[in-house]
């Protein structure tokens, strides 16, 4: 009789971490400075500081990081934010960018 050898497989899972994605906030000339920090705290829930050092950000360099989140949060944040933009009549313009 012969013997039978059990193979034991090793199977390693590797998990990787969702890619994050920053929400940009984009600077024009139209969109006001309290509307900007409303829309931080409506739809990125920052508080009213934080919310306040963004749009600075946003006013003096053009640009401004909202939050990082993962794909489908950071893209459900953005049509949020534009989607608020737009009902109240203003440009203000958001993009993600991969981190």
């Amino acid at each position: 009789m012969s013997q039978k050898s059990i193979l034991k497989e090793d199977t390693k899972i590797k998990i990787k971490k969702p890619k994050m994605y920053k929400v940009l906030v984009h600077n024009d000339d139209y969109t006001t400075m309290e509307f900007v920090i409303e829309v931080l705290v409506k739809v990125f829930k920052k508080q009213v500081i934080e919310a306040t050092k963004i749009m600075y950000d946003v006013h003096r360099v053009g640009i401004g990081v909202a939050g990082i989140y993962s794909y489908d949060i950071a893209a459900t944040k953005t049509v949020q934010a534009v989607n608020m933009a737009e009902e109240s009549g203003f440009p203000l313009k958001f993009s993600m960018e991969e981190e």
